[in-house]
């Protein structure tokens, strides 16, 4: 049986990854994941019944519930869908993104979403963004993209997100969240983010989310013939 291909998008956030494997998706007309969302899904299910993040055995339960979906967007990220609700603005928020993080590096909650992940691989392909699409979920993916960009440019471009939707911000706090969260995700036991060691690694830092786009696609195409 042939296998249905992946293409992984890893990489720490503010980089792109999202926009990027919506892009791609929308392209090749493949299925999308955006498995972060996963993550802030369970963070939010948690914050609206006041569980614990270290409740283990109630999120390993939530984890088991989860009822998700994704609507792809040209040039934005996936629109998300909770219970059949559209939570993208308030799984983006930092409280859920910060609840997320906490969540994240629990062993049992990854082991209970890693068949749920590996279920979205249906034909004619599946784009999966993550942190760890590439080196534990989609290990056997054939192209492997690894997007980053320095703290202060990833801060910028959260500063003027959250600028664009009213809410105030303070961009050197937000550069200082970013660098502890990275620091915090690179060096966890389970699953840590680092690149799979055939991962193609690109500084967006200077490029616009086209650039990465068309740079991506040249790979993609080229990998093809």
């Amino acid at each position: 049986m042939k296998t249905i291909p992946v293409i992984t998008v890893d990489g720490p956030s503010g980089v792109g990854k999202g926009t990027l494997a919506s892009l791609l998706s929308n392209y090749l007309g493949w299925h999308l994941l955006d498995s972060g969302a996963i993550y802030r899904a369970i963070a939010l299910k948690a914050l609206k019944t006041e569980t614990d993040s270290k409740d283990i055995e109630t999120l390993v339960k939530l984890a088991g519930e989860l009822d998700l979906s994704f609507q792809s967007i040209p040039g934005e990220p996936a629109s998300v869908f909770l219970d059949g609700e559209n939570v993208s603005n308030e799984l983006r928020t930092e409280t859920c993104g910060a609840v997320a993080s906490q969540i994240a590096p629990i062993a049992e909650v990854r082991a209970a979403l890693l068949q749920r992940q590996k279920d979205f691989r249906q034909a004619p392909g599946l784009v999966a963004d993550g942190r760890d699409m590439g080196t534990v979920v989609f290990h056997d993916a054939p192209i492997k993209f690894f997007l980053t960009a320095s703290a202060e440019e990833r801060a910028k471009r959260r500063y003027k997100q959250l600028k664009n939707k009213g809410v105030d911000a303070n961009i050197r706090a937000l550069e200082n969240e970013i660098a502890a969260r990275d620091e915090r995700d690179s060096n966890r036991k389970v699953s840590p983010l680092v690149p799979a060691e055939d991962a193609i690694i690109i500084d967006t830092s200077d490029m616009s989310i086209n650039e990465v786009f068309q740079y991506c696609l040249k790979i993609i195409k080229k990998t093809s013939e």
